[in-house]
């Protein structure tokens, strides 16, 4: 049995009891009968169902911003911009798949030679809750799309926003066991990779979640795609605007209390506005309103849980034991909750911890650089590689340094985002393969070369 707690109250929300062995056999038994109808439904077909999907999601909203509200303490108003971003996706695949997805043809000793897609079957998903109805269907739109099915195991703090979404599809009027939740201990994620029926899985968490499961799937030979978090550079050289940088900055920062994979996390400054860059980002983290996350008032809610808390303040801690200068914040704000200070540390050297590791939460590091070559070469000084973000208004030298950071995806001028047009992942310890856009919808087809004479 799992109970889920409110975050921002303390006060226990529902109890989930787990499945079993055989009930899951049985409904990965019957999701993958379900599969080999669903494969056969045209894209058209497919679409119209997640049109209707994104409506229903529309329709919803309120009280399903108040559900990921309630579970992992997201403000109301972010956690109604990500239900509204899950029915965009829903309608970018739905109008667009068909060209992502048509044969290509190719050159070769054949009269005729093309390459096609065809799905494989089930997908399995181990889904993490800091944007827990966002990270599920940026993983099942396009692989159902493609003509697989879809299984979810979410993060035990989130099982109401599974449910709901295996609800939703089904309201939508999906195949019934083409998406299904799974409330599962992560002792029964191993069963589930093994079972014949699942083609490949993947996974949104942390490096060591990843290894295990790439381990595993590797044993099974299955494929994987894994989306391992990143401490993003976010790089100002001083011909920047200093205003709308920092702005940007602070709010790619604190956005979900932290909790972001893909957010600015250090903040690389040429030394020409380093100090005023300072100044301004310290202004803005102690404006910010943290409290109640259903008051529209409110800038950030809560952290998600008491070990994250926890986990932030050694690292900040530690940081400071070894020189870093806490400039704002630097603790929780009330002493037995979940609400943490927005925080900023200067001072920061790469052995630290607040530097090297992936920080998840409210706390902004700021370096300085001496120049462009300098920052890139502090940007590239992690084993994480997800995404970097670069202020200039030399755009010529922001292109030569993009082609220089080592990231999945590098922004100029704007903050790192996810977005269904545009493939999203990482490189070293934040992972491999893609999701969105047309990379992310042929990570679990199979490539079928097609020589006819």
């Amino acid at each position: 049995m799992i109970t889920t707690v409110n975050p921002a109250t303390q006060k226990e929300i529902k109890d989930y009891p787990l499945l079993t062995v055989a009930e899951v056999d049985q409904l990965l038994s019957l999701n993958h009968d379900t599969y080999l109808n669903w494969k056969n439904f045209s894209i058209s077909e497919r679409g119209d169902l997640f049109l209707k999907l994104a409506h229903l999601l529309r329709e919803r909203m309120d009280e399903l911003a108040l559900l990921i509200t309630s579970e992992m303490g997201k403000i109301l108003r972010e956690s109604k911009a990500e239900i509204e971003k899950c029915a965009w996706l829903c309608e970018y695949y739905a109008e667009h798949t068909a060209s992502l997805l048509n044969t290509e043809a190719m050159t070769s000793d054949a009269s005729t030679c093309y390459v096609r897609f065809d799905p494989l079957g089930t997908v399995f998903a181990l889904m993490p809750w800091n944007f827990p109805f966002w990270q599920v269907f940026r993983a099942a739109v396009p692989t159902m799309m493609a003509g697989n099915t879809f299984v979810l195991r979410h993060a035990r703090n989130v099982l109401g926003c599974g449910e709901a979404i295996q609800s939703l599809f089904l309201e939508a009027g999906f195949p019934k066991n083409s998406f299904t939740n799974l409330n599962i201990s992560i002792e029964l994620a191993e069963h589930v990779i093994a079972h014949p029926a699942v083609c490949g899985v993947t996974l949104t968490g942390s490096a060591r979640a990843g290894k295990s499961v790439a381990a595993v799937a590797g044993k099974y030979l299955k494929k994987c795609v894994l989306e391992l978090g990143g401490s993003d550079p976010f790089i100002v050289l001083n011909d920047a605007d200093l205003n709308t940088s920092c702005s940007t900055g602070v709010g790619s920062r604190m956005l979900n209390a932290g909790q972001v994979c893909i957010s600015a996390k250090r903040f690389i400054v040429e030394q020409g506005v380093y100090n005023d860059f300072i100044q301004e980002h310290k202004r803005l983290l102690e404006n910010l309103v943290v409290g109640d996350p259903t008051n529209p008032a409110t800038h950030m809610g809560p952290m998600a849980r008491m070990d994250l808390v926890e986990q932030l303040e050694k690292q900040i801690n530690e940081s400071i034991s070894m020189g870093a200068t806490l400039v704002t914040g630097g603790h929780r704000i009330h002493q037995q909750q979940l609400y943490f200070q927005p925080t900023l540390l200067t001072n920061v050297t790469p052995e630290m911890p607040v530097f090297k590791e992936e920080t998840f939460g409210p706390v902004s590091v700021i370096v300085p650089a001496k120049n462009a070559e300098d920052a890139v070469r502090i940007a590239n000084h992690t084993n994480m590689g997800l995404g970097a973000s670069i202020w200039t208004n030399n755009l010529k030298l922001a292109e030569e340094m993009a082609l220089k950071i080592e990231a999945g995806a590098v922004f100029i001028n704007g903050m790192t985002k996810s977005d269904p047009r545009i493939p999203f992942g990482g490189i070293k310890q934040s992972g491999f393969g893609r999701e969105l856009g047309s990379y992310g919808i042929k990570e679990f087809l199979n490539v079928k070369t097609v020589w006819i004479k």
